[in-house]
């Protein structure tokens, strides 16, 4: 109930089906009365428009993976889906970054976690706006399913979602009293528990609750320097107290905690549901390695699978030996409270209201070495607040309309304590504490409506107005505490404020026309924007009090293809695109505009295009075999670039990497009768060469670019007759790809150095589960 139905879903559910007991697959198909078979029998199902529609009558590019496929495919974080959705890239983040997720889709998204910032993805729990980069890595946990859409999303999901958005859905308490239990092992003593349950408390009131636990051991070796190389030429004394091999810790970690719980009433006309959210991680840093030492830091190289870095400075300049700390934690919860309410047949009321907060802390090593004097690291320290309220009005007009209005606001308040020590400024290093309050909020009025004049056609038409605003205030001590100038060319920065102030009018039209119940084509055109900010790095007062920008936007123009053919046996759905993007926010290399001195200006400074085309196949060619593919195929270009961004950004490169992408899955369910069944499966998936900058041109101009990887997974179940017991065997990255999927090389330039976050190796796990 918590979705109108559309007309065509409705009509299927009224040939005997009922929604309550619908099953959410991807991609599947839907069983022919006439055709009784082992093949799947579910009928795809998302909420993309705020209604409940059949994925293949919905006029938009959309990825859509149940909870079943995604363990199928090994997948437990919300990272690993991209590997199967065309144009997507989600990459959780290096060390510099904290626990955030980097995130784009058709190349327009934002990898900078600064609360300054805002996502250029839109990330959504169960119709809940998450406004941060930080802590989006998502666990899969007892999720119904994942919706996946490409393009902006001006007037739907609305805010910065111009790349698009990602919206996970949990599943619902119900009035079937179930349970699951599951617990596996595998490589690097990896150990993994989840279990739920779900059980009615009356005969309208409902409870859910679930919870996870993995750990397991870092691949990259954090080598104590002077404990390895005693003696070394740079006087470098043991850091950390060491074993006899000088290993400090395993970089690259897992160690995370999770639990939802929720409860939920369904009345007659009203549904009420209450959900509340926990996460916590505690674990050493992200898995990088330098890849680039230089000069007085050429004896910092390891090896592939090691580092010396040590987050820790010699005394300079103001500070005294110090150590930031290579853990990164992370704490967060959240709330949220749904209500939806049947006016009538024809009208019914959602209310979404919902509050978030966490905390991380994680220390930086920008240099990558045990010291330097060239050197940059520092101390992190984010809290973050977020309320939202959202109303939406969802009406049958008629016979051939429905019309969704609504309204939302939301208030952000984050404070982002930090230590600096940057040195490569010049003698006079720059040295500050930061404590920076952050505010932001956003009111918004939306309308959709879809027309229907004729059976086979239906035209969409929505509009969206936004205002938006932000301010950022600048606290820059001494770290002795004192008030004033903090380092090299670096003047008083203490207590300035930046503002944002702007609005902006998002819309879309489409139509999409049913050729038969196999082909419905579709084209639209619309539009989206990535919310304006304020510089948040500045080394000038003018910085920070001219630096503001506005949004950038983008103008999509998309056609598309959904086809079931060969009796629903092979579903291929097509997509092409041509986006005019505008007022890219690129960061400057020259801030003569802004009073001079070492710039770190960000501003709407470019104006480009993007096209490309996309397919997503399902393919069941003899019942219990599947097979699933997808691939995309993207190009862009520079229109203009303004001159202050230099020469990190020119006109001759790709706005878009990689450009192709592509995966392949095939399974078979082998019936065992008595004994159950088995099911073998296998995935492989491609990215492309990425394009990195040119951060390192002086070493090599093949640093251009970081070199594309294929990553294999595999996966053998069985289960038993009754299908509640399943043990599988599970190994990820098959063919053992040393890949590079990022690097940091922001201070090539001055410290000569520069890593990279290295995949996880080849694992293995075996899991038991139990169903209740």
């Amino acid at each position: 109930m918590a979705y109108p139905l559309s007309r065509s879903l409705a009509l299927i559910l009224s040939a005997g089906t009922s929604l309550g007991t619908m099953a959410i697959a991807t991609p599947a198909f839907a069983q022919d009365t006439e055709a009784q078979s082992t093949r799947t029998t579910t009928e795809i199902v998302v909420t993309a428009q705020f209604r409940e529609q059949r994925l293949q009558d919905t006029p938009l590019a959309i990825t859509a993976v149940d909870a079943e496929m995604l363990e199928s495919r090994n997948q437990d974080d919300i990272a690993q889906i991209a590997a199967q959705a065309p144009s997507v890239t989600l990459q959780p983040m290096g060390g510099a970054y904290g626990n955030s997720l980097g995130a784009s889709i058709r190349g327009i998204g934002q990898f900078d976690f600064n609360p300054a910032y805002e996502p250029g993805v839109g990330m959504y729990i169960d119709d809940v706006y998450y406004g941060s980069l930080t802590g989006a890595n998502f666990d899969l946990l007892d999720l119904e399913r994942v919706e996946v859409l490409r393009g902006p999303q001006g007037t739907l999901t609305g805010r910065n979602s111009i790349g698009g958005a990602i919206k996970l859905f949990s599943q619902k308490p119900n009035a079937i009293a179930s349970g699951y239990a599951e617990a596996s092992y595998g490589s690097r003593n990896r150990l993994e528990a989840r279990a739920g349950a779900n059980f009615p408390l009356t005969d309208n009131l409902f409870a859910r609750f679930s919870a996870v636990h993995k750990q397991q051991d870092g691949y990259i070796d954090m080598i104590d320097y002077g404990c390895a190389n005693p003696g070394n030429p740079e006087g470098i004394l043991p850091t950390y107290t060491t074993g006899a091999d000088c290993v400090v810790d395993k970089l690259g970690e897992t160690n995370y905690s999770g639990a939802r719980a929720a409860v939920r009433y369904q009345g007659t006309a009203i549904d009420v549901q209450v959900i509340a959210d926990y996460q916590y991680s505690n674990r050493a840093s992200a898995g990088e390695v330098p890849i680039v030492a230089e000069g007085d830091a050429s004896n910092f190289l390891c090896g592939p699978t090691c580092t010396y870095a040590s987050w820790y400075l010699p005394a300079a300049g103001n500070a005294g030996n110090w150590l930031q700390g290579y853990r990164n934690e992370f704490e967060g919860w959240g709330v949220s409270g749904h209500v939806d309410y049947d006016v009538n047949d024809s009208i019914q009321i959602q209310s979404i209201t919902a509050y978030r907060e966490y905390n991380n802390t994680w220390g930086t090593d920008d240099d990558f070495t045990p010291t330097l004097t060239r050197a940059a690291g520092g101390f992190n320290d984010l809290d973050f607040w977020f309320f939202s309220q959202e109303l939406r009005v969802n009406a049958e007009l008629g016979d051939i309309a429905d019309l969704t209005v609504g309204g939302y606001y939301s208030d952000q308040k984050s404070t982002y304590f930090t230590i600096q020590d940057i040195r490569y400024l010049g003698p006079n290093p720059l040295q500050f504490r930061g404590n920076d309050p952050v505010n932001a909020d956003t009111k918004a009025v939306f309308g959709t409506v879809i027309v229907t004049p004729t059976d086979a056609l239906t035209l969409t038409g929505g509009l969206r107005y936004t205002e938006e605003h932000k301010d950022y205030t600048f606290s820059r001590k001494r770290l002795d505490g004192t008030t004033g100038p903090v380092g090299s060319g670096v003047e008083n920065l203490d207590g300035l404020t930046s503002v944002y102030d702007g609005d902006r009018v998002d819309w879309r039209l489409s139509a999409d026309y049913r050729f038969s119940d196999q082909v419905l084509a579709y084209v639209t055109v619309g539009t989206g924007f990535k919310g304006g900010g304020v510089t948040a790095r500045p080394f000038l007062p003018q910085h920070a009090i001219q630096g503001s920008f506005d949004p950038e936007t983008v103008t999509s123009y998309e056609f598309g293809l959904k086809t079931d053919l060969f009796d629903r046996r092979l579903r291929l759905n097509l997509a092409t695109f041509y986006n005019e993007y505008a007022d890219i926010q690129l960061g400057l290399s020259d801030c003569s505009d802004y009073g001079g001195g070492p710039c770190a200006v960000i501003a709407n400074a470019g104006d480009g295009k993007i096209w490309g085309a996309e397919a997503e196949l399902f393919a069941e060619p003899v019942d219990g075999l599947t097979i699933d593919a997808s691939a995309s195929l993207l190009d862009s270009e520079y229109t203009s670039i303004d001159g202050a961004v230099g020469n990190s950004v020119t006109l001759t490169d790709p706005i878009v990497t990689p450009e192709f992408q592509a995966s392949f899955g095939i399974q078979y369910r082998a019936d065992l009768g008595d004994a159950g069944s088995i099911t073998p499966r296998f995935d492989v998936a491609y990215r492309g060469d990425q394009f990195a900058g040119h951060g390192l041109d002086a070493v090599d101009t093949d640093f251009q670019y970081i070199d594309g990887y294929t990553l294999g997974s595999a996966r053998l179940t069985w289960r038993n007759e009754p299908e509640d017991l399943a043990i599988s065997l599970e190994v990820t990255n098959l063919f053992d790809e040393y890949y590079t999927p990022n690097r940091f090389d922001a201070v090539y330039g001055f410290a000569g150095t520069a890593y990279a976050q290295v995949g996880a190796p080849r694992e293995w796990r075996v899991s038991v589960k139990k169903e209740f």
